[in-house]
């Protein structure tokens, strides 16, 4: 991958472009986990919204061990989020630009560890479900913040309900029969429902490989998700590595002879 075009997809400066390949190539990754991280531990760790159904459903009918263990995934799945936004915000602070490759380097690397010590991680019980549920909640809520912050909330890429709402909304302005020319008329917005279409289409091929690739070789499946991640992460992160440095060096004043 070019270094201008990883610098672009990253960095600091966001362009409506860069927003729409970051948000495809996410939505594969998270398609990919979630699918895959499903064989793992047989529950999808994206969809927050069946967590807390679950919590409601089983709190009525007395399941309060299947309560907590959706408390434990979503808190999880929260951790996750504020995990990005005090790394975004603390980045900002300092004046540097790495506050979105940040974030996904660090979910890069928890992805590499569930590809490594996932099948030991398993009997491990974290908090009311096992650590293998938790790391996978945590990393869907890093990479959600990531790309809500990013893309101020119109690019979504861990669940694709609200994807596919928007596209509904857009197919029905697009097929709206405009008779009254004294009316505005009503518009589809069609480069959206091509990113919209997009997005679903990548987490679906993602949520394929993902199957796929855990069927036929397990938890070290996610390893390359994981390196496509560090990647695309690693170019605006050594940018601000060697400002740091430069920094150092400008307060430390010149060296004497």
């Amino acid at each position: 991958m070019p270094i201008k075009y990883a610098r672009s997809l990253t960095g600091h400066r966001r362009t409506v472009s860069a927003n729409r390949h970051l948000g495809l190539t996410l939505a594969f990754v998270a398609g990919a986990t979630n699918a895959g991280g499903f064989l793992a531990v047989k529950q999808y760790t994206s969809h927050m919204t069946g967590m807390v159904s679950s919590m409601a459903d089983n709190l009525v009918l007395g399941g309060y061990e299947l309560v907590f263990d959706a408390a434990g995934a979503i808190l999880s799945f929260l951790l996750g989020a504020a995990c990005t936004a005090l790394m975004v915000n603390y980045v900002r602070r300092q004046r540097l630009y790495s506050e979105y490759a940040l974030p996904l380097l660090l979910e890069a690397t928890l992805l590499l560890v569930f590809g490594v010590l996932g099948a030991r991680l398993q009997s491990v019980q974290g908090l009311f479900v096992p650590i293998t549920v938790m790391l996978l909640c945590f990393i869907m809520g890093l990479q959600n913040a990531v790309i809500t912050k990013l893309s101020h909330s119109e690019i979504r890429t861990t669940h694709m309900t609200g994807n596919l709402t928007d596209i509904g909304i857009e197919l029905g302005r697009l097929i709206y029969w405009n008779a009254d020319r004294d009316q505005p008329k009503v518009l589809a917005n069609r480069a959206r429902l091509r990113l919209l279409g997009s997005l679903v289409v990548c987490f679906f091929t993602g949520g394929v490989v993902g199957a796929i690739g855990f069927a036929r070789m397990g938890f070290v499946s996610t390893v390359p998700l994981a390196a496509l991640l560090c990647v695309m992460a690693i170019v605006p992160t050594v940018d601000d590595l060697l400002r740091v440095i430069a920094r150092m060096r400008k307060k430390r004043g010149p060296a004497r002879g």
